[in-house]
C-alpha cells in the first residue's frame, strides 16, 4: 500500500495532539495516511496497553487512516540503534510515504526527542540500497521520503511553517478524546497527570488559535522542517 503521509509517534496519542488537524484535512483532500506508534505507552500513569490499543484504533478511524501499526518498542527505554532503525525502515519501505511526520526534536518527555531522532535517521537509511530488509519474507526496495516534518508537542518550539486547519478542530479533538484514559475527564478516578488536566486540554485549542492568528486564519498546526523548504513561486504563500 502506497501512502502519501506516514505519521510516527513515540506514544499512541502523540500524533493526534500534534498533527490530527493536518492529517484529517489531508484525508479530505484525497491523501492516504498511515499512523505508527513506537510504543504502547505502557509506562503511562493512566490506562493499560490493551486500553490504549483500542483507543488508538478508534482515533485512527476518526482520522480516516488507512492503517495504524504499533512497533511495541519498550516505552521509556527504546534506543536509536540498528535494531530499532531496521523496524522503522521496514515500515517506511512498506508504505513508501512521500512525507513523514514525527515527534518534536526536543520535548518534555525524553521519548519524544529520541523517537524523533530515530525516525529521522531511519528515513535516510531507508534510501540506502545496501541496507537489506524484508517484510513478510519478501525483500524490500529502498525508499526515502521526500520530506520529514516534526509536529510540536509540550514545549513551545519555534515553527518553520504552519498548516491552516480551520474547520478541523472538532475532528482533532474527537481523535484526542478517543484516548479517553489519558485526558481530561472530571469523572475519572485515575491519578491526575499533567496531560489529564483541564488546563492542558484547553491549551490544545488555544495553541491552534495562536498559530492561526499568526498566519491570518482561525486555526493552524505548527511544524518544524528537517531541511530548508523551497517554493516554486513566492505567491504560493498564504
Amino acid at each position: 500500500m502506497k501512502l502519501d503521509i506516514l505519521a510516527f509517534g513515540a506514544h499512541p496519542d502523540d500524533i493526534e495532539l500534534g498533527a490530527a488537524g493536518t492529517l484529517a484535512k489531508a484525508v479530505d483532500h484525497g491523501k492516504k495516511i498511515g499512523l505508527v506508534d513506537l510504543t504502547l505507552g505502557d509506562l503511562g500513569t493512566r490506562g493499560t496497553p490493551e486500553i490504549r490499543l483500542k483507543e488508538a484504533a478508534k482515533a485512527a478511524e476518526i482520522l480516516g487512516a488507512e492503517v495504524r501499526e504499533n512497533l511495541r518498542f519498550r516505552d521509556g527505554f527504546f534506543k536509536n540503534d540498528e535494531e530499532h532503525q531496521r523496524e522503522v525502515i521496514r515500515l517506511i519501505r512498506k508504505y513508501k510515504p512521500d512525507v513523514v511526520i514525527c515527534n518534536a526534536p526536543h520535548d518534555r518527555h525524553p521519548d519524544h526527542g529520541r523517537g524523533s531522532e530515530l525516525v529521522v535517521q531511519s528515513c535516510f537509511y531507508a534510501g540506502l540500497r545496501k541496507i537489506e530488509t524484508e517484510d513478510e519474507g519478501i525483500a524490500q526496495e529502498a525508499w526515502r521520503p521526500k520530506q520529514v516534518y516534526h509536529y510540536i508537542q509540550f514545549y513551545d518550539l519555534q515553527v518553520d511553517f504552519s498548516v491552516d486547519v480551520t474547520g478541523y478542530v472538532d475532528k482533532k479533538l474527537d481523535s484526542i478524546h478517543a484516548h479517553a484514559s489519558q485526558f481530561y475527564d472530571p469523572n475519572s478516578t485515575e491519578p491526575a497527570t499533567v496531560i489529564s488536566s483541564k488546563q492542558f486540554h484547553d491549551s490544545i485549542t488555544g495553541r491552534m488559535v495562536e498559530w492561526g492568528r499568526i498566519i491570518g486564519v482561525e486555526h493552524a498546526e505548527g511544524f518544524i522542517a528537517e531541511r530548508t523548504l523551497g517554493l516554486k513561486n513566492i505567491t504560493d504563500l498564504i
